[in-house]
């Protein structure tokens, strides 16, 4: 049961490689401060990747909390997603230095958003 709500490396995008054919596929849902980019996958499961860059969250500590909160929420909700490679990058800077009930509120809905026939 623990088991399936892991976050192993088979869930994750790893090489630049993967993160390029995902962002040439140029699908995209633009939220407040994030914006998801997808591509359909030929795996069972959806994968996830994430870009929190220094432009946009200046402190470390800022930077590890967003990518905390989004992975918590893509493994809790992994069995339910599509299987879609994910990516999602911090577009927008955070007004205050720790959104977190903010970024998971955005994430769940953008998630929400995902078209689920894998199709487009």
């Amino acid at each position: 049961m623990a088991g399936e709500y892991r976050f192993r490396p088979e869930h994750r995008l790893r090489q630049a490689g993967e993160f390029g054919a995902v962002f040439a596929y140029r699908r995209v849902l633009r939220g407040v401060r994030f914006d998801l980019h997808y591509r359909p996958n030929l795996l069972d499961s959806p994968r996830l990747g994430l870009v929190v860059p220094k432009r946009n969250a200046r402190r470390a500590v800022q930077r590890n909390a967003i990518k905390r909160v989004v992975r918590e929420l893509f493994r809790s909700q992994r069995s339910r997603l599509p299987a879609y490679d994910l990516i999602f990058r911090l577009a927008r800077p955070s007004q205050t230095p720790d959104d977190r009930v903010l970024w998971k509120d955005e994430i769940e809905a953008l998630l929400g958003r995902l078209p689920r026939n894998g199709s487009t």
